[in-house]
């Protein structure tokens, strides 16, 4: 009994001297990105080689950053000096995403994978609770996938969306994603990473698409397309149209529901709208992007928030 002792004494020794015990090794080629306002306002990035072996997003955003925490330390409450809370009468506060996925769980309780992408944005949920998915980080999640796991991509498009299909999966492919088409009408599922490609009038009947058709409350999208799916609208921050766009507009938006993974729709409001979404897929062009809206050739962070 007495060795028994003696050797549990040893090992939490060890593990409080951070000998690594369950560690394991570090995350390779990580970054967390700090924003404020739906990715309008950058704060900072911050890219390693390699964390710690048993990193945290908690962790390696407090290594990076001046960090005020809350609740024992398991939610943040500021970043360098930018508090949660209200701002102009508008509730703010901290939110995060790992490869373009809103966390369901606290910072401190997640991992770092190898690849992964965190995003920290500030910004006022008052039009929305939650946003569940975004385009900014891409190419993830399609490239390291989600908790650590790589997923199935497969790329769905209508009839008539020709050229932009082929620009899509082209663009996926470019970055070492492996693609399989999927089939119109097909489910969303808890293992596969979908995008869909075609004019809103060809995608809104999908079960996780079509909540885009709901507004923001519902999306996490601040744009909504008419009924005859024509014109596209642009909301501010508190869901407040800013613009509505014809011809030509083009819309890259992310959706979720909780039993699913992340619904990449590139869509418009006719062939050239989707065209111009499609050839918008690009790490430059999306990155710290919430939505992008697309239009005479030029790109529109969503929400459009006033600067």
């Amino acid at each position: 009994m007495r060795h028994v002792l003696l050797a549990g004494v040893l090992l939490a020794a060890l593990a409080v001297a951070g000998c690594g015990l369950g560690a394991g090794e570090g995350a390779r080629g990580v970054s967390v990105t700090v924003t404020g306002d739906f990715g309008a306002r950058p704060v900072g990035v911050k890219r390693v080689d390699e964390t710690k072996g048993g990193e945290t997003v908690m962790r390696f955003l407090q290594r990076s950053f001046a960090v005020k925490t809350r609740y024992g330390g398991g939610f943040v409450q500021s970043i360098e000096g930018l508090s949660g809370g209200s701002q102009d009468g508008r509730p703010v506060d901290w939110f995060f995403y790992v490869n373009g996925i809103e966390s369901s769980k606290g910072a401190a309780s997640v991992k770092l994978n190898p690849g992964d992408r965190v995003w920290w944005d500030r910004h006022d949920w008052g039009a929305a609770q939650a946003v569940p998915a975004v385009v900014g980080s891409y190419p993830e999640p399609f490239r390291s996938g989600a908790g650590g796991r790589l997923l199935p991509t497969t790329v769905t498009c209508a009839t008539s969306a020709g050229a932009a299909c082929e620009t899509v999966k082209d663009r996926l492919q470019r970055e070492g994603v492996k693609v399989s088409s999927g089939t119109v009408g097909a489910a969303s599922g808890a293992s596969t990473l979908r995008v869909l490609v075609g004019p809103w009038r060809e995608l809104r009947a999908d079960g996780v698409a079509g909540r885009l058709d709901d507004g923001p409350r519902t999306s996490g999208v601040f744009a909504r397309f008419d009924r005859a799916a024509a014109r596209l609208t642009l909301l501010d921050e508190r869901a407040r149209a800013t613009r509505t766009l014809g011809a030509g507009a083009g819309l890259l938006a992310a959706l979720r529901d909780r039993e699913s993974q992340p619904t990449w729709v590139v869509t418009g409001t006719d062939a050239a709208g989707v065209l111009a979404a499609a050839r918008a897929l690009d790490e430059n062009g999306l990155r710290n992007r919430f939505a992008l809206a697309v239009s005479g050739g030029r790109g529109a962070g969503l929400p459009e928030v006033a600067r």
